[in-house]
């Protein structure tokens, strides 16, 4: 019997969020709405120019936010990533523990580059724009994950930011074969527009054979698929995925069950930070599934969710709210 839902590979970062205005944006030549790598020397411009603390701290990557909103659920989870013994690989294998997940000591390493770090700035607006140096997470590779855990998993998670390292695409197709002995599905997230769009050669290496499960936004959809409109990414991405979630904002989200096309409505709130509402929402739609539930219902609950985190400040909302919201949700029905 599986004893993990859900087995992750992710960038290591931690989150540091301050609000910002766009122009703020534009003085410091930081492309708003989207994920830009940078280097240290970048890293140190950014947080002179920033000159204050961060309005929030906490451990992140968008993989660990996923398996974190899993575990606050209630599912079990376990996260492959790297982190250097230093101050700020302490504070996240600290704050992952303390949110439920549960990891190998293989993802801490000694090294010369510290534990990443993602600058996240967002706007009044809502909108969320990431400044990530990944530090020694840019060396994540096989020798990080305890693939043995894989064997016990229902699912196997891949983030979208690790095809940007030759050593991270080695371990997911470790990982992926791992899974498809075992037994374990298959589940991708794009990440990212911009990700997508440069690194679409390391997607389709991923996605030769179909995975299981999918989960990306409507920009993600058409760049992958290569067309101009959602009803033809939909269509096009029952080529690279078995069932998939497509979302589209405030308005919800498309779902593909392996059959038929299933439209989810949106939860209307005012929105602050965006920053997690994909990661949650991938968490809590796999959360439902491990509970046995349809698309359909794994759909409205990740909207719902993913709603939540939206209008609140941070890429994930406390566990104690967690359950607050799990109350208001059953609530509805």
């Amino acid at each position: 019997m599986k004893t993990i839902d859900v087995y992750a590979l992710g960038n290591a970062l931690v989150d540091s969020e301050f609000k910002v205005t766009p122009e703020f944006l534009n003085e410091a030549s930081i492309e708003k709405g989207l994920m830009t790598l940078i280097d240290e020397k970048r890293l140190k411009e950014i947080s002179e120019k920033l000159n204050r603390e961060a309005d929030k701290r906490a451990c992140g990557g968008s993989a660990a936010n996923t398996v974190i909103a899993l575990a606050q659920l209630g599912g079990s989870s376990f996260y492959a990533y790297k982190v250097n013994d230093d101050e700020d690989g302490k504070f996240y294998t600290t704050d992952l523990k303390a949110n439920g997940v549960d990891f190998s000591k293989k993802s801490i390493a000694k090294g010369a580059d510290p534990t990443g770090r993602c600058v996240v700035f967002v706007t009044p607006d809502a909108d969320r724009t990431m400044n990530s140096y990944l530090g020694i997470s840019a060396s994540f590779a096989s020798e990080n994950c305890d693939f043995d855990q894989i064997k016990d998993a229902n699912y196997l998670y891949i983030e979208g930011y690790l095809v940007t390292s030759e050593k991270a695409m080695k371990a997911v197709d470790e990982a992926m074969s791992i899974a498809k002995s075992s037994g374990a599905k298959i589940a991708l997230t794009l990440s990212d527009p911009g990700i997508v769009k440069f690194f679409k050669d390391q997607f389709k290496h991923i996605l030769k054979e179909p995975v299981d499960l999918l989960f990306c936004n409507e920009e993600e959809a058409m760049s992958l698929t290569d067309t101009e409109n959602i009803s033809d990414a939909f269509e096009g991405l029952k080529n690279y995925s078995k069932t998939f979630a497509i979302t589209t904002g405030k308005s919800g989200s498309l779902v593909f069950n392996g059959e038929e096309k299933i439209e989810v409505e949106g939860f209307e709130v005012e929105a602050v930070d965006s920053n997690g509402a994909g990661d949650m929402y991938a968490g809590a739609f796999m959360f439902a599934l491990s509970q046995d539930k349809s698309f359909s219902d794994a759909g409205r609950l990740a909207s719902f969710f993913s709603s939540r985190v939206v209008s609140s400040y941070g890429p994930r909302v406390e566990k104690g709210q967690m359950r607050l919201y799990m109350n208001e949700f059953k609530g509805m029905k």
